[in-house]
This record gives structure tokens, C-alpha cells and sequence, in this order.
């Protein structure tokens, strides 16, 4: 009787169901995954990657807390080939390492560039390893912004602001900033900077003063790291392996193990692109704009 009074209707419900029904076995099927089994059993060391800018620290939280929880991961390294990012993103994974080393060694491998907020993640491990030529440092905080209240003269362009409070469009393009706003933002980045500063000193264990000594944003390689003692050892990828499972108690040649990737549906994957290229693009411009964060450009000091 439903289904003649309500065709459509009972279509539809009977659609929903089949698909209900599909997500829960392919959710049991994903639990079985060869993937998800290999996390699970042996003994191994989960390398998990940071790479780009900083901008988001959801999804690597979450694989180091996968592989905090599970017990055939003796031990993790953090793969990092990052210029830098945000504040926050940045501190959030430093935190969630630390916690994890309490119970499981973490050690950090810097590829190409581990600077800014990539060292600062770095910090926060057992120990460091990075290449010779590893371009690394760059600790400090950069704010900028772009004037174009000039132009706008030019052209005949007289933007009129209206605001809640004197200091809520500080930064802004159309006009001179005034001493009491740049002083509020100096106070801002000497503050964000002074954070920076103790949780290396607090991560690798050093004296605070020594850190700030080469917390003025300069870039290093490597082999100065090591030198300034913001790095442990001088290697690759598989050398920070192998030194994560010795510290793990791992027997003989260690099995690696990366996340698995999310499988994603046709529409999710569309909007994960889409996503990832405004965070692309937003990563790239915010040299350019007023912004919080640990920023390294090639040809620019921070």
C-alpha cells in the first residue's frame, strides 16, 4: 500500500538503505585492509610525512595518533619537507609529538628544507636528522602587509573604512599604518617569537639563551644544525629509520609502514582537490599579506 501511494518515495528509501548498507561493509572490508592488518602486527616504525606549507594540522595528528595507539609500531619518524606555515598548525603538532614521545620514541628527518614552523615540529622529537645541505633554521615570525594607498591616489580611489574599534583594521592596505599599530604588532610577533624559542629550547633540550642566539630568522644548512646543536645526526630517510628502531627495541632490519590513503569517493575527492588548491594558493599569497606564521621563501629573509 506505501509503496503504490508513494512511489518515488519508497525509491528513494530503498536507495538510501542499499547505500547505508554498502558504507558499513566497506567500512568492515577497510578494517581488514592489508593496510590497516600491517599497522596492526610485527614490529615496525611508522614514517609519517609533512610536507608544503603548514596550513592545516588535522591529518597529521591524526596518523601520529594511529600509530601512538597502535603496538606494532615500536617506533614513528616524521618525514619533513615543509618552508614553514602557521602558528597554530604548527605548535598543535609540536604538542601531539611530545606527548607521543613519552611512551614511543619519535624521531625527525628533514628532506630538502625543514624551516620555520617545519623545524619547529622537528624540535619536538627524540632526536634530528637531517641532511648535510638541509636548508633549516629560519627561526623567528614574519608579519607582512602591502600598501597601496599610494596607488589608489593615483588612480582616484578614496576607500572609506568604517570600524568598531581603532585597532580593527590594523594591516589594512589603504592606508599609513600608525606607530601604536605597528608597536601592537611588534609586541604580537616578539611574543609568538619568544614561544617559538622555549619550546625548542624545551623539545631538543637546550639552553634558552643559546636557541635565541640563532632565532633572528637566519637559514642554515644541515651541517650547521648540527654544529649549533638544533640537529643530532648528519643522514637520509633510512638513517633516521634505523636509529627509530633502535631506540624502539626493534631486532634486525626494521619493516616501514606509512598511513594508509583514504579512499576517497568520486565527489570527496573532487572537493579535497578543490580544497587543497585554495590552500595552495592561500599558502602561496600569504607572503604578501598580513599574516601570522613561520614563513621561509627562496630569495627573501624572513
Amino acid at each position: 500500500m506505501f509503496s503504490r501511494r508513494h512511489p518515488y518515495l519508497f525509491f528513494l528509501l530503498m536507495v538510501a538503505g542499499l547505500i547505508a548498507a554498502t558504507s558499513v561493509i566497506l567500512s568492515v572490508i577497510g578494517l581488514f585492509s592489508p593496510e590497516k592488518r600491517q599497522m596492526h602486527y610485527g614490529e615496525k616504525v611508522g614514517v609519517i610525512e609533512v610536507k608544503g606549507a603548514i596550513l592545516e594540522a588535522g591529518p597529521v595528528l591524526q596518523n601520529l595518533r594511529e600509530f601512538a595507539r597502535s603496538g606494532a609500531i615500536k617506533a614513528i619518524v616524521v618525514r619533513i619537507d615543509s618552508p614553514g606555515g602557521a602558528v597554530g598548525p604548527s605548535q598543535e603538532i609540536f604538542r601531539e609529538i611530545r606527548k607521543i614521545r613519552e611512551n614511543k620514541p619519535v624521531i625527525a628527518s628533514m628532506g630538502a628544507v625543514a624551516a620555520s614552523g617545519g623545524y619547529y615540529i622537528a624540535s619536538a622529537a627524540d632526536g634530528i636528522v637531517a641532511n648535510a645541505g638541509t636548508i633549516t633554521g629560519s627561526i623567528g615570525v614574519l608579519m607582512e602587509y602591502t600598501n597601496f594607498e599610494a596607488l589608489f591616489e593615483k588612480i582616484g580611489l578614496y576607500p572609506v573604512t568604517i570600524t568598531s574599534g581603532k585597532y580593527k583594521d590594523i594591516g589594512s592596505p589603504l592606508r599609513e599604518m600608525t606607530g601604536d599599530e605597528k608597536k601592537l604588532l611588534q609586541d604580537f610577533v616578539d611574543t609568538v617569537h619568544g614561544q617559538f624559542v622555549d619550546d625548542v629550547a624545551a623539545g631538543r633540550k637546550m639552553n634558552r639563551q643559546d636557541v635565541a642566539e640563532v632565532a633572528d630568522g637566519r637559514i642554515i644548512t644541515g651541517q650547521g644544525a648540527k654544529q649549533y646543536g638544533l640537529v643530532d645526526r648528519i643522514g637520509n630517510l633510512y638513517d633516521a629509520v634505523d636509529w627509530a628502531a633502535e631506540k624502539g627495541g626493534i631486532q634486525g632490519k626494521p619493516e616501514i609502514v606509512y598511513p594508509p590513503e583514504e579512499k576517497l569517493s568520486i565527489i570527496n575527492y573532487v572537493l579535497d582537490r578543490v580544497s587543497s588548491g585554495v590552500r595552495q594558493q592561500l599558502g602561496e599569497i600569504s607572503t604578501g599579506v598580513l599574516s601570522g606564521g613561520y614563513i621561509y621563501s627562496p630569495g627573501q629573509s624572513p
